[in-house]
């Protein structure tokens, strides 16, 4: 299919995380022959290009956490990359709100948390200062983060594939990975044979060969693991969450991104407002069960998919500790108004003729076998001889994308270690 078929690393996945990770990776080593392997006709077509668009901060993960670390990092660096691009962002800050006075200690402690995670230009706000930042929201009391920003992740994922190249990278796009597995023996003098030992077959059974393989691939990162015969675990149970828009004419009642004190008696997030680079706002999401790994619609539905999840006992468990919270979102997933009754808490004046039903996006949570959100990264390799070739990034939890640039060096360094590049 292409000039060239035989490659050092073979990166499956052309999502925001697997393109910064080729990216860093060329750029490290000129020398070697890099590919993407993509199954949709384009990059960032998943994950990567239906999320909010919001540079988080990193003041809610856990200190010390890979994920609090990667966050701070990889947001400066997200606003340095799209000032040496001219990608354009803005700064537009966001508002954390307790609305209800059981809710203040929390918040506070989301601040020192903050603190703790060195997320820049923090600070507690009163109600007045609320209303100055947000005229139309209303809460008893604030945690202001100047530092939370929005992009368009596409076009940040789409700047990375054009540096890959650019360095001498290939990106082959319509290439689904079904396969890998060892090269038949070679004949001793086929000198090719020993250096790119790995077969990476696609759907068409066209195949390129490759002396290692890194795969960031979101949705299906369990499948490609179990296919290269490594670990099925965890395995990745796909969210959906749907976004309301406001009406454009009354996008005016949002100016940064607010945000509810998250419970965390539940494992998301609540919904939220939030500008958007083309200037709409979304709110939402909720978080329902997908029964579709890619469906972004309602009622989409993959047998496969649906079996997939509810034959693992981890959904179960996770499902049965979470019953009303379930019931709830399903609920709200349906009905417009109690999607507005939570919203309306935080900006009031919002009504059902203020907003239409937006879109969606599937989020790739992972979860272990006793039913618990695997929250921060796992990266996992295998044993035998393709196993002991390949690096999974089995979880790249929210927020890969903010934290895209500082995973690529992590990943680059766990491949280096792994291979001996």
């Amino acid at each position: 299919p292409c000039p060239r078929s035989s490659f050092d690393v073979a990166v499956v996945g052309a999502g925001i995380v697997g393109l910064a990770a080729a990216r860093e990776l060329i750029q490290r080593h000129p020398s070697l022959a890099f590919a993407v392997l993509e199954k949709e006709q384009e990059p960032a077509h998943h994950q990567s290009g239906h999320n909010s668009g919001v540079i988080h901060s990193g003041i809610y993960y856990t200190p010390g956490s890979l994920k609090a670390k990667l966050c701070v990092q990889g947001a400066a660096l997200c606003y340095k990359y799209c000032d040496q691009k001219g990608i354009p962002y803005n700064q537009c800050g966001k508002l954390i709100v307790a609305v209800e006075h059981d809710e203040i200690p929390r918040l506070k402690a989301l601040y020192e948390r903050g603190l703790q995670n060195n997320v820049p230009g923090l600070k507690l706000i009163g109600a007045k200062e609320i209303q100055e930042k947000e005229p139309f929201c209303r809460g008893l009391m604030a945690l202001d983060s100047p530092y939370t920003g929005i992009v368009d992740y596409k076009q940040v994922a789409q700047s990375y594939a054009r540096d890959f190249q650019e360095a001498g990278g290939t990106i082959l796009t319509d290439f689904e990975v079904t396969n890998m597995e060892m090269a038949k023996e070679s004949s001793p003098e086929s000198e090719d044979g020993l250096k790119y030992p790995v077969i990476v077959r696609n759907k068409k059974g066209e195949e390129i060969s490759c002396g290692h393989i890194l795969t960031c691939a979101g949705l299906h990162s369990d499948r490609l693991s179990e296919i290269s015969g490594c670990s099925p675990e965890p395995r990745i149970v796909p969210f959906r969450g749907d976004y309301l828009v406001l009406k454009p004419e009354k996008c005016y009642l949002v100016k940064g991104n607010i945000y509810p004190v998250p419970n965390p008696r539940f494992p998301f997030l609540g919904v939220h407002f939030t500008p958007r680079m083309d200037g709409s706002v979304w709110l939402g999401p909720n978080a329902v069960l997908a029964f579709k790994r890619e469906g972004y619609k309602l009622l989409d539905f993959s047998t496969g998919d649906f079996l997939d999840a509810v034959s693992y006992s981890g959904l179960w468990k996770l499902v049965l500790r979470n019953v009303s919270y379930g019931l709830g979102e399903l609920y709200r997933a349906f009905s417009l108004s109690a999607q507005l009754k939570q919203l309306q808490k935080f900006i009031p004046e919002v009504t059902t003729n203020d907003v239409l039903r937006g879109p969606s996006g599937v989020r790739a949570q992972a979860l272990d076998s006793d039913g618990n959100l695997v929250d921060d990264f796992v990266f996992d390799g295998g044993t035998g001889n393709v196993g002991s070739r390949i690096l999974h990034v089995r979880n790249a939890p929210s927020p890969a994308a903010t934290s895209s640039l500082a995973i690529a060096a992590v990943i680059a360094d766990e491949v280096e270690r792994r291979f001996q590049l």
